[in-house]
């Protein structure tokens, strides 16, 4: 299966941006997949650390071939002018070989709102900035959390999806704060 990372709700924070790029690197993922608000912190977030979304951009532009991205709730279009990959679409959809992966923010399609899929998809996520994986129903939910901007009581954190599972992974320590297994 193809191995894939997963980052929500950047927010223009560019220790986050470096922290993870550098864990992409050395992950062998396949795609970095952004699940939207890329740069823009939002009217109801404060400033994340080390908020600088003209760097962040830059960064994020060097591994533009390898990014699969979504529109958040704070990307604008002015936003896509700084990225050099799209991110104006609010979903996009990976085929796997048993299942589908149905990649959106969270605000249009999530937890509440969840699009018509089939027994054992997967519907990923961030917008909540709360890290999940689990079955709800037929569906799978599956929520990186926030690599700048953790609530609920969790830490920054991002996602994997590995060997048929999926992981919520600390952004610092590199601890499992969540995981599912997804049988072919």
């Amino acid at each position: 299966m193809m191995k894939l990372m997963f980052a929500s709700d950047i927010h223009g924070s560019l220790p986050a941006t470096e922290r993870i790029l550098e864990l992409f690197a050395k992950s062998d993922a396949r795609w970095l997949v952004i699940l939207g608000d890329v740069l823009n912190h939002g009217p109801r977030n404060a400033l994340p650390q080390g908020y600088a979304p003209a760097e962040v951009a830059g960064l994020l532009n060097e591994q533009a071939r390898r990014i699969i991205a979504v529109r958040g709730n704070c990307d604008s279009e002015v936003d896509q002018m700084l990225l050099h990959f799209p991110i104006t679409a609010p979903w996009q959809q990976v085929l796997l070989d048993e299942r589908r992966l149905f990649l959106t923010h969270g605000h249009l399609f999530g937890q509440d709102n969840v699009p018509p899929l089939e027994a054992g998809d997967v519907l990923v996520y961030g917008h909540t900035h709360i890290p999940l994986a689990e079955k709800r129903g037929d569906v799978i939910h599956f929520n990186p959390g926030s690599v700048s901007i953790p609530k609920g009581g969790f830490v920054a954190s991002y996602g994997m999806l590995e060997d048929n599972e999926l992981r919520v992974i600390a952004l610092n320590d590199q601890r499992v704060i969540a995981q599912l297994a997804i049988n072919p």
